[in-house]
């Protein structure tokens, strides 16, 4: 009798634990699925108003990225608008899409050759529909004509408008200089 008593007390057990994992699941599900109001530390206009962006335009800037590390400027630059807002260090300007292309082509030449090494992109657009960005993070790594090698660390935000990419703001960080 003590055996079978022993035997339901441990189904019981097993049960009754199998359910409450299943509980904290399901509570773990409706609690990423609902919308709660978070108290940040800080404000902001509007808050958690971003929703996945199209895809397709993941693909052309990563084109246009390709391109360039090829290259190939004039590929690189028939992804961007008439008009594009640049945003690098030391430069924040609205360039037409020929003085994008020249200052592409200018750039480009001081590079024997440039590697990209993709780590993450994301396409994000308003939920109310009005703004549209790829941002990419990856470290690129080249040599230049004189054959010194560096890299960089690059997080680029894009911004998209009919299909074209119409705001480029690139922020980089520098490796650490290796020890001898």
């Amino acid at each position: 009798m003590k055996k079978v008593i022993f035997l339901l007390l441990v189904i019981f057990s097993l049960v009754s634990c199998k359910d409450e994992a299943d509980n904290a699941t399901a509570s773990s599900k409706d609690s990423t699925s609902t919308t709660d109001t978070m108290n940040y530390p800080y404000t902001i206009k509007d808050p958690d108003t971003w929703e996945p962006g199209d895809k397709k335009h993941t693909l052309n800037v990563l084109k246009a990225l390709k391109a360039y590390e090829n290259g190939n400027i004039e590929e690189s630059v028939s992804y961007f608008g008439d008009s594009v807002r640049v945003r690098f260090d030391e430069l924040d300007a609205k360039l037409s899409n020929d003085s994008l292309k020249a200052i592409f082509k200018q750039a480009r030449a001081r590079y024997k050759s440039i590697k990209v090494d993709m780590k993450d992109w994301e396409s994000v657009k308003s939920k109310a529909k009005n703004e549209e960005y790829v941002s990419l993070w990856y470290k690129e790594v080249w040599e230049d004509n004189n054959g010194k090698k560096d890299s960089l660390s690059i997080m680029d935000d894009l911004k998209i408008e009919n299909g074209k990419i119409v705001e480029l703001d690139q922020k980089t960080r520098k490796f650490p200089k290796k020890k001898a």
